[in-house]
């Protein structure tokens, strides 16, 4: 299933749609990219606001590896040039209550303190490269077909060795599972009501948020686009 895609008109990111038999919950997911065009967040943010409850992702409190990693893609709007902005979607003030189950900045930074010596290092190398990169090569970057994201393990998922994938537990693994107990809860507690459930977290988390979710009883029953960085230019 594709999450994001990369095609003649530009990226664009599968708002997709789950439900269980028997009622209750409905679920939307929004794949998020962390940089995009501002009509990307508005159309994401006109539909939150029609939901009943949003699931956000966010790391809270402040983590120097955090930072780092995040460098990576804030430096994309830098360049005005890219006709790009940051997420800036108010999700505090859509009036619809929200949980944001993310890790805290404190956890992320205890388990990127626990990895192996080369992971941390090969990290802290790679953040001035591929920020420079971003800078200058941003919007192309978002239009790339390397952008794209599926629900099956990709090639670069296969190969990774045991010190990478202690780093993915920590980056995407353990921040999935806690988004799926929060869906999770809800449904324990309002599995008799016809609302709607928003989850937004980043595209990347999308596959194990899906497959979270199949264990719940959900399955995907449709899907509509929205562009999140046109073809055209700025």
């Amino acid at each position: 299933m594709q999450i994001i895609e990369n095609s003649i008109v530009g990226t664009r990111s599968a708002v997709l749609r789950l439900t269980r038999r028997g009622g209750g919950p409905g679920i939307v997911i929004f794949p998020m990219l962390h940089v995009a065009e501002p009509q990307f967040f508005r159309a994401v943010e006109a539909r939150l606001r029609e939901c009943d409850l949003l699931v956000v992702e966010g790391i809270q409190g402040e983590s120097a590896a955090v930072d780092g990693l995040t460098a990576t893609y804030r430096m994309m709007p830098v360049n005005e040039e890219s006709g790009l902005v940051e997420d800036d979607i108010p999700y505090g003030d859509l009036g619809v209550p929200f949980v944001a189950p993310d890790i805290s900045g404190e956890e992320f930074q205890e388990g990127f303190q626990g990895l192996s010596w080369k992971v941390r290092a090969l990290t802290w190398a790679s953040v001035p490269v591929v920020s420079i990169g971003q800078y200058f090569a941003g919007r192309r970057t978002l239009l790339s077909p390397d952008i794209e994201v599926n629900d099956l393990p990709t090639a670069q998922d296969e190969l990774r060795s045991e010190q990478w994938d202690a780093f993915f537990d920590l980056l995407l693994d353990r921040r999935d599972g806690r988004a799926v107990a929060a869906v999770a809860e809800v449904v324990r507690e309002r599995g008799d009501e016809d609302i709607e459930v928003a989850v937004v977290y980043g595209a990347r988390h999308v596959p194990g948020i899906l497959r979270g979710l199949y264990g719940l009883g959900y399955r995907v029953v449709s899907a509509d686009w929205l562009v999140v960085v046109s073809a055209q230019e700025p």
